[in-house]
């Protein structure tokens, strides 16, 4: 009897060991993950087109609202890519053009922003990519999305619906947080909730997807919402009208910023 609770025990032992070996190949290494992720997130497609809703809501309940265009076209699947954002509305962003050369491998993107009450060309620096998205709860660096060498990414959980990863900037000293952990849908690879600590380890700020549409069968984020806990604001944005690998030419010069083509502002 005792030899066979032995046997017993041990085939026990046996199967559950299994079924952990089988649900440890079925998970992917973690830099798997991020890339799968950073490619479903921002290039789908070879080039993509959509308009944006952005409402602006303070922590009193006051609301702004923002109207955009935004196109994409990948240099690289994976790698580079370019952005041009065009405001149609209200009236005092108005023909606002905002564009981003982003870059891969550690060298820093390249952003313009095009004022046209001044008739002004600026040029963002890099120390500036986390501020306030026009006046938004988003920063520019949100709209085309932080680079994967930038962070040291660590899984940090597994559970029935997501992979939780735990990502620490490299250089802490250039940015406002301590770390962000994204929770990633495990069938679909899309981003559904980032979130922000501070340098003291508290929570401040939550990025997240709150509905995903499958348009030319690429699963898409179209409505979006980030919250600024410390300052009770948040903003959200809705995407409208998406559209995937339509061609877009080469529109992203400098000198197309005061008068941008047809592809942004139709």
């Amino acid at each position: 009897m005792f030899k066979k609770m032995i046997v017993t025990t041990l085939l026990v032992s046996l199967g559950l060991a299994g079924i952990d070996v089988a649900q440890a190949a079925e998970t992917p290494d973690v830099q798997t993950i991020v890339e799968k992720t950073n490619l479903v997130a921002y290039y789908q497609g070879d080039d993509g087109r959509s308009t944006v809703r952005m409402v602006i809501t303070s922590k009193q309940g006051q609301t702004r609202e923002r109207l955009f265009n935004i196109v994409r076209k990948d240099v690289q699947d994976g790698g580079d890519q370019n952005y041009f954002v065009y405001f149609q509305r209200p009236a005092d962003v108005r023909r606002m053009s905002y564009m981003v050369h982003k870059h891969v491998g550690g060298k820093d993107d390249d952003r313009w922003l095009y004022m046209p009450s001044l008739d002004l060309v600026k040029r963002i620096a890099a120390g500036d990519k986390r501020t306030s998205f026009v006046g938004s709860d988003f920063l520019y660096e949100d709209v085309s999305g932080r680079g994967l060498d930038e962070d040291v990414h660590e899984l940090a959980e597994t559970t029935d619906a997501f992979y939780v990863v735990k990502n620490t900037p490299k250089k802490p000293e250039t940015v406002e947080f301590s770390y962000y952990n994204v929770s990633i849908d495990k069938k679909t690879f899309v981003p559904m909730k980032m979130e922000f600590y501070d340098k003291e380890g508290k929570l401040y700020r939550v990025i997240e997807s709150k509905k995903v549409e499958n348009i030319q069968e690429f699963p898409t984020v179209t409505v979006s919402l980030v919250q600024d806990l410390k300052s009770g604001s948040k903003t959200e944005m809705t995407f409208s009208d998406v559209k995937y690998n339509i061609g877009v030419g080469d529109i992203f010069e400098e000198r197309y910023l005061r008068r941008p083509p047809q592809e942004v502002t139709k």
